[in-house]
């Protein structure tokens, strides 16, 4: 595909105009970061991986009803999405201890939370990208409290899928990132699943042993990243055993 007007550049995607109205071409790069990009290096082929596991996982939200911007993958590093009005939040939902709320709150890393918990982080790399409450959410009109209501309902649902579809393969969804956007029907608005959801969103345990299958492994130099997002990547089906490509089914648990 050729090249079209670059729209925006992130640290891990870049955005092109789309070859329709209304949509784009997301473009998943090698970059890897970590602690507000003060932590960088580039991962040959994380962008290829990140690409297809978030297809996969796109595809069966779509497919249990959950409404996100994927239209379909273009090739191995790019896929079409539909355009929306990004809303300025990142939202974080957890079900263990882990990260920066181990740190925060003193609880031991790996102790199961009693509910899932839902964080709200203000998107912006100068300040940090700070966590903030539903009163800034509505106090500066980042979203309504509608939307809020929407979104939270719309993770929760996400919490579940992924929870049982990563189960199912024998790995642990600690928690996860996700970003939404604002869709137009008509006089209605809708709001949808934007970004990405791969091992770059979301920490990833395996359930016997707690090996890292997640962007901590690069945060925490415990080994090859490549070879634990390939390893995520197998158990869904998406990379056959030993391989590097085609489609298999997932390789289930027990």
């Amino acid at each position: 595909m050729a090249r079209r007007r670059l729209v925006y550049e992130g640290k891990a995607k870049i955005l092109y105009e789309g070859p329709e109205p209304g949509t784009y071409v997301q473009y998943f790069k090698d970059d890897a970061t970590a602690f507000n990009a003060e932590k960088f290096d580039v991962i040959d082929g994380k962008g290829v991986l990140n690409n297809r596991i978030s297809e996969h996982i796109m595809t069966a939200l779509t497919g249990i009803g959950i409404p996100n911007h994927f239209i379909r993958r273009i090739n191995m590093r790019e896929q079409l999405i539909r355009a929306c009005e990004i809303i300025p939040l990142e939202v974080v939902v957890r079900n263990v201890a882990a990260g920066s709320l181990s740190k925060r709150l003193g609880i031991d890393e790996g102790t199961a939370l009693p509910r899932p918990i839902i964080e709200f982080y203000y998107k912006d790399d100068k300040l940090g990208d700070p966590m903030v409450t539903e009163e800034h959410i509505v106090a500066f009109n980042w979203a309504a409290q509608q939307d809020i209501d929407d979104i939270i309902s719309l993770a929760l649902r996400v919490n579940d899928f992924l929870s049982g579809l990563f189960l199912g393969v024998g790995i642990k969804l600690v928690d996860f990132k996700v970003e939404t956007g604002r869709i137009w029907d008509g006089d209605f608005q809708r709001i949808i699943l934007a970004d990405e959801i791969s091992p770059d969103s979301c920490r990833l345990w395996d359930v016997k042993t707690g090996q890292k299958l997640d962007k901590d492994v690069f945060r925490r130099d415990l080994g090859s990243l490549t070879d634990a997002y390939s390893e995520v990547a197998r158990r869904l089906g998406i990379l056959p055993e030993g391989g590097k490509g085609g489609k298999a089914g997932p390789k289930l648990v027990h």
